[in-house]
């Protein structure tokens, strides 16, 4: 597909790879940026970089490359499987893998080693994404269920939609919360100005989130969050929003924080009813040694 784009006044001296997010329905800009390298997108005629200023008057003309379907590959990567039946696995994903391949993340995914694991997977949401009912984000830790089978699959999406899955995290986030409980009920969705963050909008979905603080150290409070609704980055976007912000966020923290691998966020636990025999099952594990370690810095120094 070929697509031209006039530059105008108002986008003068913006960035091409940022205005060209902002025009180009779901593409996000580092997508943009590799249509760039491999001259998909030309300023005028000619190839320009990702950091080419555009001018009023410009002529920008891309083509979208075809995507080329992703290709499964089993791999021998260590799983901490906390339960196991035949309908459901319940993991403990850890910080800094990926849940199912996507564009730049092809391999060593949760989703890959699953599939070395158990090759009995329910295929509701197809070939890239087989037995995942939810997802956490990248550099968050912790509890995950997958599905075996599509009736299971379709047990466990219709407990998430109906709200009755009981999810729990940990947090640390920046400043001191002046009470003990909280609810935030903020909509969230694209974030006009970064189509790759999310953001609290009035035209986006319903998202509620509870917390409650375990501990105040002098710059930093620990939090218990629990989770009403399951948007993308919701834990990360409703503490923003309200001025605490996840420790180590890169996307939606300030610069100036803990030196940490990502933000400070385990899904603790996990509880939902067995999509065959009915029994409620509930998983909780501990945050991973970084997050300990954080936790004990940040007491030794209140």
């Amino acid at each position: 597909m070929n697509e031209t784009y006039l530059v105008e006044e108002t986008d003068q001296s913006k960035r091409i790879d940022k205005l060209l997010s902002d025009v180009i329905e779901d593409a996000s800009r580092s997508q943009i940026q590799g249509w760039l390298k491999e001259d998909y997108v030309l300023v005028n005629g000619k190839a320009v970089k990702s950091n080419y200023k555009v001018q009023a008057g410009d002529e920008i003309n891309w083509t979208i490359p075809e995507t080329k379907p992703l290709e499964l590959e089993p791999e021998n990567i260590a799983l901490e499987i906390v339960y196991e039946d035949s309908d459901v696995i319940v993991v403990n994903k850890p910080s800094g893998m990926v849940v199912h391949p996507a564009a730049g993340h092809e391999d060593g995914t949760l989703v890959n080693a699953l599939l070395y694991h158990c090759n009995d997977l329910s295929g509701i949401n197809g070939v890239e994404r087989p037995g995942i009912v939810h997802r956490i984000d990248k550099d968050t830790s912790g509890l995950l269920m997958v599905a075996k089978n599509d009736k299971a699959h379709e047990s466990l999406v219709k407990q998430l939609m109906d709200k009755t899955v009981e999810r729990k995290y940990l947090a640390i986030v920046h400043g001191t919360i002046p009470h003990e409980y909280g609810t935030i009920e903020a909509p969230i969705g694209r974030d006009p100005k970064d189509r790759q963050r999310m953001a609290v909008v009035d035209s986006g979905r319903d998202a509620v989130t509870h917390f409650q603080v375990l501990e105040q150290f002098e710059d930093f409070s620990f939090v218990e969050c629990k989770l009403e609704t399951g948007r993308t980055h919701q834990i990360r976007v409703h503490m923003r929003y309200i001025h605490h912000p996840l420790a180590g966020d890169p996307k939606y923290g300030p610069r100036k924080t803990l030196e940490l691998d990502g933000q400070a966020l385990h899904a603790k636990s996990i509880g939902f009813e067995h999509p065959r025999s009915g029994e409620w099952l509930k998983f909780e594990v501990d945050p991973p040694e970084e997050f300990t370690e954080t936790l004990e810095y940040l007491r030794s120094k209140s």
